[in-house]
């Protein structure tokens, strides 16, 4: 479909598709909040933070996609609405958010939550072509920084989230959990919002020192026990062996590869995944 297909296809799935298919356990049945939700999920905040209306109109394509795949599958029975909906009303303020701890340590190793001071050694990070090496390019200053807003906001939505990384006071990167918004091709990757991904990225003058390791270990210990959410993936490019050395020595295990949709066609598009279940390996311990 061209664009302005898919902007219609977006109108009819929120002014039809969705209120026509309302099931008693649906926390909304009008086209208008169909639209907040599915929007401010596919943003990352209240969408309106992030274009101006009418969201169907002037949001950049890529962002009404995610949220079209959002709604396709709420219809489809794959994705919870409720949840969805909670997100949005915590953005919004119109529920209380989740107490989230002020900061997480491991000897001279804290993770915490975002300052608006991080943005700039984040840019670098972002722009250093060794650190995106496994990405499809560097971000630029305004995507680094939309970027760590919306990794900060996950922990309102949520009460986890991706923690900024500093050691000895200098911020290094960032570990954490986060939920997969978009559908992606592997198991459990087609329920948006179900399945949690955890994920790091370190400033090079911080590799080779163990941090994400540490921090991302001190991470899934802080979201099994205070979030009671104990099964992750991770994935990277197949021919990123540090990341992948990462999740293998925190226990993680291989399940196959998928294309990842967000990547071009190219050597960086086949994705190894990689699972860890706390409570098997518990039980297998």
């Amino acid at each position: 479909m061209n664009p302005a297909d898919r902007r219609t296809h977006w109108r009819d799935l929120v002014e039809r598709r969705l209120p026509e298919a309302v099931r008693p356990d649906w926390p909304v049945r009008l086209d208008h909040c169909f639209a907040r939700i599915l929007l401010d999920n596919a943003c990352g905040g209240p969408w309106r933070d992030h274009t101006r209306p009418p969201a169907h109109a002037t949001m950049p394509l890529g962002q009404l996609e995610i949220a079209i795949a959002l709604g396709e599958a709420v219809l489809a029975g794959r994705a919870d609405l409720a949840l969805l909906n909670r997100r949005s009303l915590a953005w919004r303020g119109k529920i209380a958010a989740a107490p989230v701890p002020e900061a997480l340590r491991d000897g001279d190793l804290t993770l915490r939550r975002w300052r608006p001071e991080d943005t700039a050694p984040f840019a670098a990070l972002n722009a250093d072509p060794a650190v995106m090496a496994h990405f499809p390019r560097p971000r630029t200053e305004a995507e680094s920084a939309a970027e760590a807003g919306l990794c900060d906001r996950r922990f309102v939505a949520d009460g986890f989230g991706p923690w900024a990384l500093e050691h000895a006071g200098r911020f290094i990167g960032f570990a954490g959990p986060m939920r997969i918004l978009r559908p992606l091709p592997f198991p459990g990757g087609d329920r948006p919002g179900t399945t949690v991904e955890l994920a790091w990225r370190l400033a090079r003058e911080a590799w080779g020192h163990g941090f994400a390791t540490r921090a991302a270990r001190l991470a899934l210990a802080d979201l099994a026990g205070r979030c009671r959410i104990r099964s992750v993936v991770a994935f990277t490019a197949v021919g990123n062996d540090r990341s992948r050395a990462v999740m293998e020595r925190l226990g993680l295990r291989p399940a196959g590869t998928f294309p990842h949709p967000a990547v071009p066609e190219g050597p960086l598009r086949v994705h190894v995944l990689y699972r860890l279940d706390c409570a098997d390996r518990e039980e297998a311990a």
